[in-house]
Formats: C-alpha cells, structure tokens, sequence
C-alpha cells in the first residue's frame, strides 16, 4: 500500500509539474540569469513557478555568449569573470563547465534554451546509483520532453544564438573532437587511486585533479585560475612519497612513546572520571530506595495521603531510570602494545606490497586511505615539499588489529592526526605526533 500510494503521489506531482510548465511557468528550480517572482494571486494565494529576468546576470550571460562566439574557450571566460570579481551561480566561483554544460542535456550557459525563450522540461530524469548512493542523471526520450515557448523570458537573441550553435558545431566537427567522442571515454569507469579524493594544494588548499594521464595538479591553479601553484607533479613519485612517510616518517618511536604515555594518563583520568560518576550513580539509587521502602513502610502500617501515590511512581521511576544507567558496560581499558611503532611499521609494509597484486589490491587500498586525512604538496624554488596527515585512531587500530573500543577511545582523547613533511631537494623535514 505504501509503493502505491507513493507511486500514485509521484504521478500526481507530475502532473501538477507538467501543468505549471504548460503555463510557462518553472517545473522546478531556478536557472541564472532570472529572478523568482513571489505575488499573491486573486484567491489570495502564492503563485508558484513565475521568474522574471535579472538584468545584471543577463548581461553576464550575453558576454559569455558574444565571447564564445569570438573565439574564447569556456575555461578562458570562467578565468576572466573570476579575475574580474563577477560572482557566479549561487555566489560561487565561475568554472568552465559552468559555462560549456552539456550540449545534448541542454545544460551550462551555452546550451540553456530558456535563453532562447524556449522552456524544456522533463528532459532529464535522476535515478540513485545503487553502488556510490549518489544521484545521476539519465536523458529521456525527446518524445517525453514538454516544451513551452515564453518569448517574455528570453534574453539572448536570434542571431546570437545562431551564432554560438554554429561554433559548437564546428568544434565537433574537428577530428580531435571525432576521435575524443569515439573512445567513449565517459562509460568506462575511473581507476581509484591511492590518493583519490586526498590530496590538495599546498597554497591555496584546492584539490588536485588529474592532469593527462599521470600527473595532478591544483584544481583552481589550472581551471579558475585563482591560484599561482600551477606545476605538476607525477602521479606515482607522490604517491610513492606517501608511502614512505607512512612507513617511516609517522609512529616514530620516541613520538610513540612519548604519546602512549600521555594517552594512558589520558585514558585512566577519563576512567577515573568514568568510576566516580558511576560511584555517584550508585549512592542516589540506594538513597532513593531507601526512601522508597519507608513509603512502604507507612503504607502498611495504615498511612494513606493524596500524593503518597504520586511520590512513590516518582521513586520507582527515578530508580529504574538510574539502575539502567549502572546496567551499562563500563568502559574497556585500553592497553597500546609497548612495540606499536615496529608493528604499525610492518604491516604498512604489507599492505604497500599487497598493492601490486590485482587479487587483493582494492582492500589494501582501502586501508591504506584510511590511514590518510590528508595530502598536501608544495612546489618551491629547490624542490617539492609534501605534508601527510595521517589518520591517529586508525593507525593504532591497524597496528592493534582495530578494536573497535581503542579507536573510541582515541577519538576522545586525542587529536586524530600525525603530521610527517618530507622534501625532494629539500634539506628541511618534519616530523611531529599531537596528543
């Protein structure tokens, strides 16, 4: 009953949607360049789904259009509008595929057809991918599409327009274009790498993405433009360096000492804590039961008064609520193995060997990232430093076979990073563990 009922909503909506399009009204968000009308209508009612055009943004988008049309790349205008502080969609940064969008789902500033005073809806429809979560995106048949003319939403005209469909044109016509489109390149899907998702600028703190095909670089350097950082660095030699500061630059011995000690004061100043609330817990529960069985008490010998009833379900319900407390397990010691530096140190080890080997390379791959906050490296004039950040709790866990009461126990006691800097043509390092 419940699929039906959310089946039967879902179409409803629809067509409520579909109605408001029909209308020339929005179907649902909100595109640049125009401004949400909020009025009420003759019954006294919000009406819903009006837009009217935002003037600035407008000229924003005209410029974009009469630069592509000259001859500028997508990247060049997103590069020019941030250098001249003009903020883009929701106040954002502008980036090139906020301009360039997808030509064939009608998205990005070259490709909205509402511009063009033409509303298109129901082109697109988002499902969840059952392996990340996330939501993707699917076209529909043209067949589906609802498409309303509203002449007094357009901005860009006739002749522009022309103008710029024309250039998309040329472009895929070029054989580089052809033999990009050819491989397909956007079904198959990425190899995850060793630092995928963890490693940024040391300027700026942007991401690196993949630059070619082995190398990162910083995100912002080379597609804002926000940033100096824009040299490269080899895929392999980085994360090469990461595993050596993972092995031999983070849980040194002296740093490991140093920190089981004050961990283990930590820990049994928290348990002592832990034991005196526990101690307090114990002494209001025997005081309420006392109290409780002298109502008991005065009851059988005959005693009765309007609120003797009342006090006594308090009683019974402030003991039960407090044995509750005590019935709880109290909290495990934790004990660190006096040799955790050497057996951090081997088993990242094996896990860097187990990368080459294709039957178990994703599991230790996911291991080691979990070992990893953070990866930052920084171009300078004799070299390239890098810093890891790595990941405390799960570093002992590792070296301790990850009991699940250690790893609470770090995230509660201590910060939950090492931090190692090591550099290539550089003479300065670092090493340092926090507690």
């Amino acid at each position: 009953m419940n699929q039906l009922f959310l089946k039967d909503l879902a179409d409803k909506t629809r067509r409520g949607l579909r109605g408001r399009v029909e209308l020339g009204r929005s179907g649902g968000g909100n595109s640049y360049g125009y401004d949400v009308v909020r009025r009420l209508g003759p019954d006294g009612q919000p009406v819903t789904g009006e837009r009217m055009i935002n003037a600035a943004e407008a000229e924003i988008i005209r410029q974009v259009l009469h630069n592509f049309t000259e001859g500028h790349s997508p990247k060049a205008i997103a590069r020019r509008l941030n250098t001249e502080g003009v903020p883009g969609p929701r106040g954002k940064l502008w980036r090139d595929t906020a301009n360039r969008g997808h030509r064939v789902r009608g998205t990005g500033l070259l490709n909205n057809e509402l511009y063009f005073g033409r509303l298109v809806w129901n082109r697109l429809r988002y499902i969840k991918d059952p392996e990340t979560g996330r939501r993707v995106s699917r076209l529909n048949d043209p067949s589906k599409w609802i498409i309303a003319e509203v002449p007094e939403l357009r901005i860009v005209g006739d002749e522009l327009w022309e103008a710029v469909k024309q250039r998309q044109g040329e472009i895929e016509a070029e054989p580089r274009v052809k033999a990009i489109k050819e491989t397909k390149f956007w079904e198959k899907r990425r190899k995850k790498h060793l630092l995928t998702g963890l490693a940024f600028c040391g300027t700026c703190g942007g991401p690196l993405a993949t630059v070619g095909r082995d190398y990162l670089a910083c995100s912002a350097a080379r597609k804002l433009g926000t940033c100096s950082h824009k040299q490269s660095i080899r895929r392999n030699v980085l994360e090469d360096a990461v595993l050596d500061l993972l092995r031999q630059r983070l849980m040194q011995p002296d740093a490991v000492a140093t920190f089981t000690k004050s961990f283990s004061e930590a820990a049994n100043a928290e348990a002592g804590t832990a034991e005196v609330a526990r101690t307090r817990l114990q002494s209001e529960r025997d005081k309420a039961a006392r109290k409780l069985n002298g109502f008991y008490d005065a009851i059988s010998e005959g005693i009765r008064t309007p609120g003797l009833q009342a006090r006594l379900e308090e009683l019974e319900a402030q003991i039960a609520d407090l044995e509750a407390k005590l019935s709880e397990p109290a909290p495990s010691p934790v004990r660190l193995h006096p040799n955790l530096s050497e057996l951090y140190r081997s088993k990242v080890s094996d896990l860097a060997q187990a990368l080459s080997d294709p039957s178990i390379r994703t599991g230790a791959l996911e291991i080691i990232r979990s070992l990893i906050e953070r990866v930052s490296d920084q171009h300078e004039r004799d070299g390239v430093q890098i810093e890891l950040e790595g990941a405390l709790a799960a570093m002992i866990g590792l070296a301790q076979n990850d009991k699940s009461h250690l790893a609470a126990a770090c995230s509660r006691l201590c910060l939950l990073k090492l931090v190692a800097g090591a550099g290539f043509g550089l003479c300065r390092t670092s090493s340092k563990l926090t507690s």
